[in-house]
């Protein structure tokens, strides 16, 4: 088919090009909020089936969408055409047509904070943290209300997960009382750390894939690892595959400002099998994903388990 359904069947032929080449390091990138709007089933299961190595998101995709869901807290369907006023006074907060507790928030909030009291008081990367999350719901199976949610599932299969802006989440309404409390003996995060430990992963994995959802800074994030590599003396190749779902337009410097097209000028992604879809990823990504899962190219990819490079 042709127009958006023909990217769509691109872009699964290209993610199953990642799957099959053994080599590749396939990274996913989410960004906005598909996971509230019914989709991180989706993304767990690309993760516990080894379709995924390493997954770079938001904050608030990982903390505010998933590990809120694993303390047993829900995301409710709502509507758009709300009094948002009368949504406040009820302390009910509203992302498009999916309503959220705001008290069950801050309890989201407050576990983070927890965890962050527990640990010794110096700078991780959000990757680091995010390992420690994981390994907070695994050893409190008591306060795990909802089992396999993509932090737990993470460290398990031992996929890193990075969050570049992890401050813009409950992670940083947790940090901030931590921070204050405990005061210089305290947990900090170190953006840093994680740009060079992604760098890292791409030197020791030079041919990488990108599946990415949405733009902003986890798109970027992963993108730029091909520069800082070439930087610090690693003459790596440019991500060989790539496939970014979106609706925003690259002319008034959305799309992150690029398409994958441009990012060839920086030497960040090769062309040849690069596809931008034009589409909600909430259409795109299950179709894409189901199509890809029955191929059963996924099957036999053994677990990278990244994180252990990491942790070494």
């Amino acid at each position: 088919m042709s127009f958006t359904m023909g990217e769509l069947a691109r872009a699964a032929d290209i993610y199953q090009r990642m799957l099959k080449n053994r080599d590749c390091m396939v990274v996913l990138a989410l960004a906005g909020s598909t996971s509230a709007a019914g989709c991180m089933q989706v993304y767990i299961d690309m993760v516990k089936n080894n379709m995924v190595d390493v997954v770079v998101a938001t904050g608030a995709s990982i903390v505010d969408m998933d590990f809120f869901e694993a303390l047993g807290f829900r995301h409710y369907l709502g509507t758009p055409d709300v009094d948002d006023a009368e949504l406040r006074r009820n302390y009910v907060d509203r992302i498009y047509s999916v309503f959220i507790d705001e008290h069950e928030l801050q309890a989201c909030d407050a576990a983070i904070k927890e965890i962050a009291d527990g640990l010794s008081p110096r700078a991780y990367s959000s990757q680091e943290f995010i390992w420690e999350m994981g390994r907070w719901l695994v050893t409190n199976p008591r306060l795990t209300k909802k089992r396999d949610s993509m932090v737990q599932v993470a460290h398990e299969k031992g996929v890193p997960i990075f969050c570049p802006a992890f401050s813009d989440s409950s992670a940083g309404l947790g940090l901030v009382p931590h921070q204050l409390q405990r005061g210089r003996k305290c947990v900090a995060i170190d953006g840093v750390a994680d740009f060079r430990r992604l760098t890292q992963l791409k030197i020791a994995n030079p041919i990488s894939g990108l599946f990415m959802i949405g733009g902003g800074v986890p798109k970027n994030f992963i993108q730029d690892t091909v520069v800082m590599a070439e930087l610090l003396g690693h003459k790596v190749p440019m991500h060989k595959y790539a496939v970014q779902v979106t609706v925003a337009d690259v002319r008034d410097g959305g799309c992150s400002s690029s398409t994958l097209s441009e990012a060839r000028s920086w030497g960040k992604v090769e062309e040849n099998d690069a596809q931008m879809v034009y589409c909600e990823a909430t259409l795109a990504v299950p179709l894409i994903i189901a199509h890809v899962f029955h191929e059963k190219t996924w099957s036999g990819r053994r677990e990278k388990r990244l994180a252990d490079q990491l942790l070494s």
